[in-house]
C-alpha cells in the first residue's frame, strides 16, 4: 500500500503555481519559496521565472520613468514605452497562466534560461 499524505494534492499545488505567476503580487510568494529552499523543482522553476519577469519589468519601468522625468522633449514616448512594457508584462503573465491551465511547460525564450542560470546559482 502506498503511504501518501492526504494533504498533498496535485490540483492544490497547481493552483499555488497560479499565485506565483500573478503580476507584481506573485513576486513575494515566489521569493519566499526560493528563500526557504523548499518545494518541488517545478515550483522552484516557476518561482525563478516569476522573479526574473518581475525584476526585468521593474528595472525597465524605473529606467523609462527616470528617462521621462529627465528628458525635456522625449517625455511622452518614454511614458508610452513604459505603459507598453507594463501591458506586456501583464499579458505575458496571463499567457503563462493559460499555459499552466493547459498543463503545458512554462518557458519563455531568453528569460527562462537567464532565470535558471542566474537565480538558480544564487537562490537555490
Amino acid at each position: 500500500m502506498k503511504n501518501t499524505d492526504p494533504l498533498e494534492n496535485p490540483d492544490l499545488d497547481r493552483a499555488s503555481l497560479f499565485v506565483l505567476i500573478i503580476p507584481v503580487i506573485g513576486f513575494f510568494p515566489a521569493l519566499w519559496t526560493l528563500y526557504r529552499r523548499q518545494g518541488s523543482p517545478e515550483r522552484k522553476a516557476v518561482s525563478r521565472l516569476a522573479i526574473a519577469l518581475a525584476f526585468s519589468w521593474l528595472l525597465g519601468h524605473i529606467l523609462l520613468e527616470a528617462g521621462a522625468l529627465s528628458a525635456e522633449t522625449r517625455t511622452v514616448p518614454m511614458l508610452l514605452m513604459s505603459s507598453l512594457l507594463t501591458t506586456s508584462y501583464f499579458i505575458v503573465s496571463l499567457g503563462l497562466m493559460v499555459r499552466l491551465w493547459k498543463r503545458q511547460p512554462l518557458w519563455l525564450p531568453g528569460i527562462s534560461r537567464a532565470a535558471e542560470q542566474f537565480l538558480g546559482k544564487h537562490l537555490s
